[in-house]
């Protein structure tokens, strides 16, 4: 049965877009709070969608593996029937997650820009809206066609917001960081809708028919053709997520980009690389990925070591959390290819936590750009008595970035390192090491804009605003957040369970599967988190 909500997630942030574009003429204060209600009614939908659907308890019903995932709701429109193409959408705890962060995400991007974003107002909230818009069709679409329809349709808006309303800094211009992110990424589209082609015609051979339906491509026998084909779709999503040495693109989108630009791109955009992996890889092509595994691993730990050591060299305030962010990918690498059932929890919980903590520290840094209009870090320092909220605020969201108990991203990375350990203990015990350098830049960064001696920069605009109550309550609802996922995960592995259960299940057919501790094999929800549960 159809459900109407699925694209109805869709087409609310593009028809709202669309209406701020228009009602600028009107009066520019109208767009952003048609953006705001836009993505506010979505983030409902999804929370609605997210109250019927059955997740306690549920992985204890799940049959032994099967060929194709079972999800909680569909929409599927005949499109072009010639070529087996259709509208088709598609809901499982996964995806539901993600479009909730999109969402969610999508409101503190407009709430944040508010005052940030003075010129052609409403079309900067169309290109923001469509970018989020592509980016729910991307975890929805299960339709290899229209996937990759969604996939290029959100670049083109992140393309315009860093080009029209991104800075220039550091010797580089907006328009410059702008086209090097639409080069790499339409390149690496490319070589995926290479990967797909290949995919459909072999499926066609096969069976007579033509179709880029996700379910009947899954039984696809590539044969000779498994590995080059799944490495074009390895390169499609490694460039996006980035992983090393694919990254290049990211410190300068980053750098450039307007606030609500850096949280689309470092809280939802690069989870689409993510979700594509776990989503189309690991199912479609088992044994090349299986095969292809080491190498994976060791670019995600190279990326982890690179990312944080660069971070720790940098004085540009965006550019460090670009690059940390190139480091928590790597734990995301090691989580895929491990293919345990933990570490793909793990998994979960993390991007949803980065999402989270990355998002506050963009919009931070997009708060101090407002009040001292310099984002190097050498040029500010004793900001704790400037400031009545803003230095406590840091210290926690940076404190989240290092894994710190009690918030989502120490969940995350623990259970990451534990159910990665089965498979690829040097790994686990290599990458434990990086937590030392996201503490050294994450310190860094604290002591060179909280502590010190007042800089001449802080001097000149003293005593420096404070944060509005606007500004407050976008960060305090994101340390809620942050704290959700970090003292009470069980609802999110609830959540995630059934849909994490089968691309473990799909990923291990071809390989000897592990023996996983009893509290594994049992519903995710008992032994193991207890003590991660709120009292």
């Amino acid at each position: 049965m159809n459900n109407i909500l699925l694209p109805a997630l869709i087409f609310l942030p593009i028809v709202t877009g669309f209406l701020c574009w228009l009602m600028e003429k009107v009066d520019e204060r109208f767009p952003r709070w048609v953006a705001f209600f836009g993505m506010l009614a979505t983030f409902l939908v999804t929370v609605g969608l997210w109250h019927t659907g059955d997740f306690i308890g549920s992985a204890a019903n799940i049959p032994a593996f099967g060929k194709t995932p079972t999800w909680l709701s569909e929409f599927q429109l005949p499109w072009v029937e010639t070529l087996g193409i259709s509208f088709h959408l598609a809901l499982d705890g996964l995806s539901l997650l993600m479009v909730s962060l999109t969402a969610f995400l999508g409101m503190m991007a407009v709430a944040c820009s508010w005052n940030e974003i003075g010129h052609r107002v409403g079309f900067f909230h169309l290109n923001l809206l469509w970018s989020l818009g592509g980016v729910i069709g991307v975890f929805l679409a299960i339709d290899m066609f229209l996937f990759f329809f969604f996939w290029e349709m959100m670049l083109i808006p992140i393309y315009f917001l860093i080009a029209i309303w991104g800075h220039n800094s550091g010797g580089k211009t907006k328009e410059y960081a702008a086209t090097k992110f639409f080069i790499y990424t339409q390149a690496s589209g490319l070589v995926m809708l290479i990967g797909i082609l290949i995919l459909v015609i072999v499926h066609q051979v096969q069976t007579g028919q033509i179709s880029f339906n996700y379910m009947d491509l899954l039984g696809t026998d590539l044969g000779k053709w498994q590995y080059p084909v799944m490495l074009m779709f390895f390169i499609g999503f490694a460039v996006k997520l980035p992983i090393f040495p694919l990254h290049g693109w990211l410190p300068d989108a980053h750098a450039q980009a307007p606030t609500a630009g850096s949280v689309d791109l470092a809280g939802i955009l690069i989870k689409t690389a993510a979700y594509g992996l776990l989503r189309f890889v690991l199912p479609i092509f088992p044994a090349a990925s299986h095969e292809f595994a080491p190498i994976a691993i060791m670019l995600g730990g190279i990326g982890i070591f690179y990312g944080a050591w660069l971070a720790f060299m940098q004085t540009d305030i965006k550019r460090l959390l670009a690059y940390t962010s190139i480091s928590h990918m790597g734990f995301v690498v090691l989580a895929l290819y491990s293919g345990m059932l933990m570490s793909l929890q793990g998994l979960m919980i993390q991007m949803l936590a980065h999402g989270l903590s990355s998002a506050a520290l963009f919009i931070m840094s997009g708060q101090l750009y407002e009040r001292l209009h310099t984002r190097d870090m050498s040029l500010m320092g004793g900001m704790w008595g400037q400031m009545r909220y803003y230095p406590p605020l840091l210290m926690f969201f940076s404190a989240a970035l290092m894994g710190i108990p009690g918030t989502g991203n120490f969940v995350g990375e623990f259970l990451i390192l534990m159910g990665a350990f089965q498979t690829n203990p040097v790994a686990v015990i290599l990458a434990t090491f990086s937590l030392v350098w996201a503490g050294l830049y994450a310190l860094i960064m604290i002591y060179q804009t909280l502590f010190g001696e007042t800089s001449e920069t802080i001097s000149k605009v003293a005593p420096m605003k404070n944060m509005t109550a606007r500004e407050a309550m976008i960060l305090l609802t994101l340390v809620f957040g942050l704290l959700w996922l970090g003292l009470y995960p069980q609802s999110f592995l609830d959540t995630s369970d059934h849909s994490m259960r089968w691309i473990s299940d799909a990923y291990q057919q071809v390989t000897p599967k592990l023996i996983e501790p009893e509290a594994l094999q049992a519903p995710i929800s008992d032994e193991p988190f207890a003590h991660l549960e709120a009292k």
